[in-house]
């Protein structure tokens, strides 16, 4: 049996690569987008929230109450662009709450109406989008760059074509023999084996690297970081700005796992954020010296920039 079936190779290019079933050739999938064909983009999602209301199913880690001054984990409620949500209302070093419409996480952006474009611009002031897909990825959905010109587009690709096997009509990569082997039917096992290569694997590094580095640049108006629907490199993304911030272990994986909630219903059902695969990616670091030690030793992010980034991004 082929690691990626003709059918799955393009869908596996997104998050739900990161979800056993859209990996494993012969293996069920629910909708993504819960229509007749046609590409997310063309129709809207549901979220796990809207579908489940309050009550999810219990294998589905979810946050604790989100807190008052960051109500909905930050969620904007755009029209059609998915899981978008402000770190603002975290609260970060010293007790100093991150400032809002600043620090933004989402899904694609070719995902977004019109109206979704027009708030990034003129209601956040966008000035950075950074793009975690791959080049297939990109090639199928691009961001509407030209409708946020004053926003500058950096590509960090955290996964390759060639690593994720979504390139490879005849052979497979050593990863991908690494990855099925690893698989095996445990979906939980697979995801906790696979989360570390986000962070640890040379595209990975050279990703986060630039990404944390355009960040640490914005001198004014909002960043947004995405990936496909905002889930497992986005998250990642999102992990080490909120460490940079100072923000607590405990929040950090609440927002971690809110994605849960507004992320669409397949991927929530299929392969949610989980505590384990976040626990699998903390102990990835420990080598590193955690997720402040891999910023500092491995990204070269120093304890000035650090500390003017808080001065920027924290407030009262």
């Amino acid at each position: 049996m082929p690691f990626l079936s003709r059918v799955h190779r393009k869908t596996a290019a997104h998050d739900a690569l990161f979800s056993q079933s859209s990996i494993l050739a012969g293996v069920p999938r629910i909708a993504l987008w819960q229509n007749n064909g046609k590409k997310p983009h063309e129709k809207g999602h549901t979220m796990a929230q809207n579908y489940w209301g309050d009550e999810l199913p219990s294998r589905v880690d979810l946050p604790p109450a989100a807190d008052p001054a960051r109500p909905g984990y930050g969620r904007i409620d755009f029209d059609k662009l998915p899981n978008t949500r402000d770190l603002g209302g975290m609260v970060g070093a010293g007790g100093r709450r991150v400032k809002h419409g600043l620090l933004l996480r989402s899904g694609t952006l070719g995902f977004g109406s019109p109206a979704d474009i027009d708030r990034l611009r003129n209601e956040y002031d966008l000035r950075l989008v950074v793009d975690f897909r791959n080049l297939i990825e990109l090639s199928e959905l691009p961001d509407p760059m030209d409708l946020i010109p004053a926003a500058r587009y950096l590509h960090a690709e955290i996964f390759s074509d060639s690593q994720v096997g979504v390139t490879q009509e005849h052979e497979k990569t050593a990863f991908e023999y690494k990855l099925e082997a690893m698989a095996q039917g445990d979906s939980v096992e697979f995801m906790t084996l696979l989360y570390p290569h986000m962070l640890i694997d040379e595209t990975g590094i050279n990703g986060y690297r630039s990404f944390v580095r355009a960040v640490l640049d914005v001198e004014e108006g909002a960043a947004l970081w995405h990936c496909y629907v905002g889930r497992d490199r986005c998250g990642m993304g999102s992990v080490l700005i909120e460490t940079m911030l100072g923000v607590s272990r405990d929040d950090i994986l609440a927002d971690y796992l809110a994605t849960n909630l507004y992320a669409p219903i397949d991927l929530t059902l299929d392969s949610p954020a989980s505590i384990c695969y976040f626990e699998a990616m903390e102990r990835a670091l420990e080598p590193y010296g955690g997720f402040m030690g891999y910023l500092t030793d491995t990204l070269g992010v120093t304890e000035d920039e650090i500390a003017a980034f808080r001065d920027r991004c924290l407030g009262a």
